[in-house]
């Protein structure tokens, strides 16, 4: 089509952009716009504060589960080993028996060994008493005499073996003491 105007069309004036309306801050409408984004930061300070709050219980609550979930496996472990000493005490009972027979204590020293193994694996050890200071915190004093010749608060004899499963006692051990 050709730019050439016909006769019939009657002439239109060519139409200026109309520019923008230009807005004239007022102080006013600055300072309520600065007030705005101060609230806006605040509000976002406050969220930011609620986000790492939740995010540090959280993590919280993840190791405090982990931890109890590790106890409650250690507390039934010492239950369950607690349930097999009289065994041990038993099989040391057997030990301590004179016998004749020899096969017959070699069978029990054989047995024996391989449940202390056992308790080896498991992280469970006798505690020493004999010749060691009494502890409270790992034995139990049921019988006391008077000895010159030994130290103060010596054991002198074990009537039973205590154990413990690290730092944890799982048994203390029945002992007598001197002085």
């Amino acid at each position: 089509m050709s730019s050439k105007k016909h006769k019939n069309e009657p002439e239109v004036p060519e139409q200026e952009a109309t520019p923008e309306p230009e807005v004239i801050e007022t102080p006013e409408i600055v300072d309520v716009k600065a007030e705005e984004l101060e609230k806006l930061h605040a509000e976002y300070a406050a969220e930011h504060d609620r986000y790492l709050r939740l995010m540090a219980e959280y993590d919280n609550y993840r190791k405090r589960s982990s931890r109890e979930r590790e106890n409650i496996y250690a507390d039934v472990r010492a239950d369950t080993v607690l349930r097999f000493l009289p065994v041990y005490d038993n099989l040391e009972r057997a030990l301590a028996q004179e016998t004749t027979d020899e096969a017959y204590r070699r069978g029990v020293e054989m047995i024996m060994k391989e449940f202390t193994e056992t308790l080896a694996k498991l992280n469970i050890h006798p505690i020493e008493a004999l010749g060691t200071t009494f502890d409270p915190e790992l034995h139990n004093a049921v019988m006391h005499e008077e000895d010159e010749t030994k130290g103060e608060g010596e054991i002198v004899q074990e009537f039973q073996k205590g154990f413990r499963m690290g730092d944890k006692v799982i048994r203390f051990s029945m002992v007598k003491t001197v002085n």
